[in-house]
């Protein structure tokens, strides 16, 4: 009986109906080319126009270099099938839905997030330059009057959570990639349920495609029926639309605007290991309370706004409406947001900041380690000019092409003297930066393309913070119990030489 249940369950789940009717799709695209067969030297030529076009258009565009090779080679490679992906899947640019919605609101609040006087209290130049940098181009203040505190995995993190949101009492905003049905969720539904019964403004945005696998297509319903406002970001519409390259990959949960939290996690069960996956699983975050959260408040109201208008004031929900008057400063912090509805790759360039500032350690966390050559030169770089740099990737992928394309970029790498290291206990989720015990970054953002150029990604940038303390630790803890790579583990054949060449070639388009 379970058997049967477990059979039914997969073949009506929403995930494989939208793979089903994407297949059916192509199908239909490909009976089509063969009944044009007959007109093969016609439609030869028309096709071999149509690509050289496609990809003078890839190449005239304003994207990453590597990006634009790896859909140039596969247009040129296959023609038709090449052109239709990108035409689907490989355009940066957002739909049109989401720039129409998302474009003006951002616009018009963006006044809203700058600062009355702006910070210019950190005494590091370069520090105190990509802060500036942030601010104007994010745009995202720094912030002092601001508490950090460091999480070294998901279960640390929710129990804080779950505190927090009890003692909410005027709005609550949740903002995450991936919600699945379970303990952690099940934990924070109650509460969020007796909250929004006892009038306190309970929102939630989850992306649609993210969660497709983890909830039933009732969740959003179920959900405003108990008092939460929902928003499921850029909802799953196998026939109507194949544009699914722009996720909301941001995790953000606000409390009465003066308590936030993000970092790696998502709300299911795996990140808290209630549930086993992938062996431990690893992830880091932060918890601020005080005048940055405004940061996190603000790109939920943003996003919340375009889709759902509710206010055009926001200033209700600013962290000194209901917070303390005053908080006690703990550094400088920056949460920031990297959008594809600009050509700032905000969330790559405060990387490659902290690699190329760094003077005597570099300590990161990854579950992707898939580079572009400014990365892979900074970090060459860093190495050779006499910085410890050191990485952290799983040592149990959650997705075997992935990991394989992640473990081709480690000869290279040190090679220049990098350490890398894979966690042996599972799969580390974390996406953190850390140098020098002075600058590091928690958040979403992974070190590949879809993260740093077609997502909503969050990070929390601080410095001269406790939380570095607790991160630095964590670094070297996670190192401890973690296999260092050598040369010799990165040794392959000459067919799989080749093969990691081609993934390398095609790491943009994954």
């Amino acid at each position: 009986m379970k058997t049967v249940k477990k059979v039914l369950g997969t073949v009506f789940n929403r995930f494989f109906i939208m793979v089903l009717l994407i297949m059916i799709q192509f199908g239909w695209i490909a009976v089509k080319l063969v009944e044009l067969a007959d007109y093969s030297q016609v439609i030869t030529v028309i096709f071999t126009v149509i690509s050289a076009i496609m990809a003078l258009f890839v190449v005239y565009r304003n994207d990453n270099p590597a990006y634009k090779m790896g859909w140039v080679l596969l247009i040129c490679l296959l023609p038709v099938l090449g052109a239709t992906m990108y035409l689907f899947f490989g355009n940066k640019r957002p739909s049109r839905t989401i720039r129409k919605k998302v474009y003006p609101v951002e616009h018009a609040h963006r006044d809203d997030a700058r600062q009355e006087m702006p910070l210019i209290e950190e005494k590091d130049v370069r520090v105190r330059k990509t802060m500036e940098y942030i601010s104007k181009f994010g745009p995202y203040p720094a912030w002092k009057n601001t508490s950090t505190r460091y999480y070294k995995s998901g279960e640390d993190a929710f129990m804080d959570m779950l505190e927090d949101l009890e003692k909410a009492e005027h709005f609550i905003f949740l903002e995450y990639f991936i919600v699945g049905t379970g303990k952690m969720w099940n934990k924070i539904f109650r509460i969020l349920k007796r909250k929004a019964a006892a009038g306190v403004d309970v929102r939630f945005i989850y992306d649609d495609f993210g969660s497709i696998q983890k909830v039933p297509i009732t969740f959003a319903a179920h959900l405003e029926k108990n008092g939460i406002k929902v928003l499921p970001f850029n909802p799953v519409k196998p026939i109507a639309s194949l544009v699914y390259n722009n996720r909301d990959h941001r995790k953000i949960l606000v409390v009465d605007g003066y308590i936030g939290y993000s970092g790696g996690f998502n709300l299911a069960d795996e990140y808290i290991n209630e549930e086993e996956r992938f062996g431990y699983w690893k992830d880091t975050g932060v918890r601020i309370e005080g005048d940055a959260v405004w940061n996190y408040t603000f790109m939920f109201l943003n996003l919340w706004n375009a889709y759902r208008k509710t206010e055009d004031d926001y200033s209700m929900f600013r962290p000194y409406i209901y917070g303390p008057k005053k908080q006690e400063s703990d550094g400088i912090v920056q949460p920031y947001s990297d959008s594809p509805l600009d050509d700032e790759n905000l969330g790559e360039n405060v990387y490659l900041e902290i690699v190329n500032r760094a003077t005597d350690y570099l300590y990161i966390f990854t579950p992707y380690l898939i580079v572009d050559s400014e990365m892979m030169t900074c970090l060459q770089l860093a190495s050779k000019r006499g910085v410890d740099v050191r990485i952290v990737t799983p040592a149990i992928p959650d997705k075997k092409i992935v990991f394989r394309l992640t473990r081709s970029y480690y000869r290279p790498l040190i090679k220049a003297g990098i350490k890398i290291y894979e966690f042996t206990p599972g799969f580390i989720h974390a996406k953190s930066f850390i140098s020098d015990d002075k600058v590091g970054v928690v958040g979403s953002i992974n070190v590949d393309y879809r993260s740093l150029f077609l997502h909503f990604e969050c990070g929390t940038l601080m410095s001269g913070c406790s939380a570095l303390a607790g991160l630095k630790q964590d670094c070297l803890d996670t190192f401890g119990v973690s296999k260092e790579i050598g040369l010799e583990d990165t040794r392959t054949s000459f067919i799989g030489i080749l093969f990691d060449s081609v993934l390398r070639l095609l790491s943009p388009l994954m």
